[in-house]
């Protein structure tokens, strides 16, 4: 928790840097994940329950687990103490055991005063929840209530190998109920561990959103184009994108570590693309000069829309964070259209809520590019290209535009 928060650390990369046997991990993962999805409620009680701040941060640390435990309910009271007292330094279990049991006696007064705090109430910064409410005055407090639940388990099924009604018999025959909720998508009524999906390992299935696998058909390929993924790791859009139609496809990242987490998913899946690590804007370093029929830009962005994924994301980001994106992902728009033969298209895509990332970007672009054209989108619960998140999938933002 301190990596993540101390020093602005994902929390993926943080877990992935932890030696953990097997048995370990599904609980150390709960926990983080737990935590950081009520960081702002957990702080306001630990503040309430504390006469003076702490100097130490690793017993806060220990302070907000403990609080956590004994919030869900899932492990007795007091185990979830006698846990945090045994993790304690000596010096400090006398106070870890004071502030927890002072938080099971008062618990319900503590709650009252601690949801009065809008931070609290929502686990979001205020800059957050005050962005939000401003761009989204009907629906601010359904999008920071879908941040804060769990995310549905989501199936791109690769219809290379197999399809859609074959995959949930063989689903149902080990007992795991799903439905149909996209054109290759199943969503599990239960998540289940990865390695557990029935013919993962031999490249049946993926997981992926139900709103990112909006992206490949809104590309709208046709076998034999040449087409370019720009900022292609981890790989879910560029693989579906094969799995669709048959295409000279460049899959480009600037992270080389990334590109091969492409690599290992283009072949557990049975699929080929060229992979080049390189800065999708500077194509000067990289392109062949030859014009592609269709491109994803996938920008990078503060996504805000995926943080019931990424917990930490919401602590970590700051207010000035999208503008500054907004500046590469213009940049980034850029240096990518050239690269563009007349009357093809370029899907932009982030995964943001904040319209600074998204309408603002493309709105700014348009204007400068008078031989840009936006084209409407069927995009179902879409609302100008822009997905909310809900229970059916994460929150994104598209926007389609032809080189006339």
């Amino acid at each position: 928790m301190a990596t993540v928060l101390e020093q602005g650390r994902s929390l993926d990369r943080a877990l992935a840097s932890l030696a953990l046997d097997g048995r370990l991990r599904p609980a150390v993962m709960d926990l983080s994940y737990g935590v950081l999805r009520r960081l702002g409620l957990l702080d306001k009680l630990l503040a309430l329950l504390l006469e003076r701040p702490l100097t130490d941060p690793a017993i806060r640390y220990l302070l907000l687990v403990g609080l956590y435990e004994l919030l869900e309910g899932r492990t007795p009271a007091y185990a979830a103490v006698n846990e945090a007292v045994a993790a304690a330094p000596r010096r400090a279990g006398g106070l870890v055991n004071a502030v927890l049991r002072n938080f099971q006696r008062r618990r319900e007064a503590l709650l009252q005063a601690a949801l009065a705090d809008p931070v609290a109430r929502w686990n979001h910064p205020a800059w957050w929840i005050a962005r939000l409410e401003e761009e989204y005055p009907d629906d601010w407090q359904a999008i920071l209530d879908a941040a804060n639940r769990h995310p549905p388990m989501t199936l791109r099924i690769n219809r290379r190998r197999t399809d859609v009604q074959a995959y949930l018999d063989r689903l149902s025959e080990l007992g795991l109920e799903a439905e149909r909720s996209g054109e290759c998508a199943l969503t599990l009524e239960k998540p289940v561990p990865v390695p557990e999906l029935p013919g993962f390992a031999e490249g049946l299935v993926s997981v992926q959103d139900l709103g990112a696998q909006y992206a490949a058909p809104l590309l709208d390929c046709r076998d034999g184009m040449r087409v370019l993924d720009a900022c292609a790791a981890p790989g879910g859009k560029t693989a579906h994108l094969l799995e669709r139609h048959d295409l000279e496809l460049v899959a480009l990242d600037r992270d080389a570590a990334r590109l091969e987490r492409v690599r290992d998913n283009l072949s557990r899946l049975g699929l080929t693309a060229t992979l080049r690590a390189a800065d999708a804007g500077s194509p000067a370093v990289w392109w062949d000069g030859s014009p592609y029929d269709r491109i994803l830009l996938d920008a990078p962005c503060t996504a805000s829309g995926v943080v019931r994924r990424h917990p930490d994301g919401k602590w970590l980001k700051r207010a000035d964070d999208a503008t500054m994106l907004a500046r590469r992902q213009g940049q980034l728009l850029e240096a990518l259209w050239p690269l563009l033969r007349a009357g093809g298209k370029l899907l932009y895509a982030t995964c943001s809520l904040f319209g600074a990332e998204n309408r603002e970007v493309v709105r700014t672009f348009l204007e400068h590019h008078p031989e840009a054209e936006e084209e409407p989108l069927d995009l179902a619960g879409g609302r100008q290209g822009q997905l909310l998140p809900d229970s059916h999938h994460d929150g994104f933002f598209y926007a389609r535009l032809v080189k006339t």
